[in-house]
């Protein structure tokens, strides 16, 4: 097994391209992406390789409800590492797998990522687990923002904040020093002046039910399911590999590093997504 993010060698790779074709060739098969989609566009993960050296707790969902400090640190963080997130550019596995979906192999994919570079490479029919950084929600109200109308007056109220350049995190924020955030100022909402929460699923918090149930639909339409990117280490994408073993669907999984339910599945490639999925699309469009 490969422990790196370096593409594998030419002879390695083109017979896990083959080996995804054979099992995938004449089905419709169901996406389902992680983080290790999103990480040739610059986007880092909480688990792939390298990632424990780094590692950094995510922000939890009650702790986000109850404790203004916790607010305060994500925006702070969040207002600086914005910028770099919402930047990031669709990577050939993005356009690979949209393709995949305008040659009907693809009827449409279930994501992991609140990155929405999946839209951005013109997939259309995605099912977002965990939401969306782009929008901002009221807790009090429901009022939506645009994500990025709140960073112009995350901007106004902490213009100090600007000049600071960090580290980026998965979830769009930036590491940042205690002592920066005692003077930061957190927004509230325009309608009503409550709480404003990114519209995303901290950890600790539940997938709406519409949104799972949607993606089991989906799953139900597949003939085959493909993952990729994912270590599956959490309950929200792991229970769709479940649910198409149940289903005795062939089950594909494209990842580098450890990996959750593998023995559920058919087949594992280890590469990089951007390196298979394009050869891969080409190889299903013919047929």
């Amino acid at each position: 097994m490969t422990s790196s993010l370096e593409a594998l060698p030419a002879p390695e790779a083109t017979e896990g391209v083959e080996t995804l074709v054979r099992l995938l060739r004449g089905r419709r098969t169901v996406v389902l992406t992680g983080a290790g989609c999103s990480t040739e566009s610059g986007i880092p993960d909480y688990r792939g390789p390298g990632t424990r050296a780094r590692a950094r707790n995510p922000i939890q969902h009650r702790e986000y409800l109850t404790r203004p400090e916790i607010r305060a640190r994500y925006w702070a963080r969040s207002l600086l590492g914005w910028p770099r997130f919402s930047s990031a550019k669709p990577n050939a596995a993005h356009h690979a797998l949209a393709q995949m979906e305008r040659n009907g192999v693809v009827p449409g994919l279930i994501t992991q990522n609140v990155d929405r570079l999946h839209h951005a490479a013109g997939s259309s029919r995605v099912i977002e687990l965990h939401g969306a950084l782009a929008r901002v929600r009221c807790l009090d109200c429901g009022e939506q923002e645009a994500r990025v109308d709140l960073q112009e007056r995350l901007l106004a109220l902490n213009p100090d904040f600007a000049h600071h350049v960090l580290e980026l995190r998965p979830d769009g924020d930036a590491e940042l020093s205690s002592e920066l955030l005692q003077s930061f100022h957190v927004p509230a909402c325009l309608r009503c002046g409550g709480t404003l929460k990114p519209d995303v699923v901290f950890f600790g918090d539940n997938v709406p039910a519409p949104t799972v149930e949607a993606a089991f639909s989906l799953v139900e339409e597949g003939d085959a399911l493909l993952v990729v990117g994912s270590s599956l280490a959490i309950f929200s994408g792991y229970r769709f590999l479940v649910r198409a073993s149940e289903r005795r669907m062939p089950i594909a999984i494209l990842n580098i590093g450890e990996c959750r339910g593998v023995e559920l599945a058919d087949v594992r490639v280890e590469a990089r997504a951007g390196d298979v999925l394009p050869r891969l699309a080409e190889a299903l469009a013919r047929g």
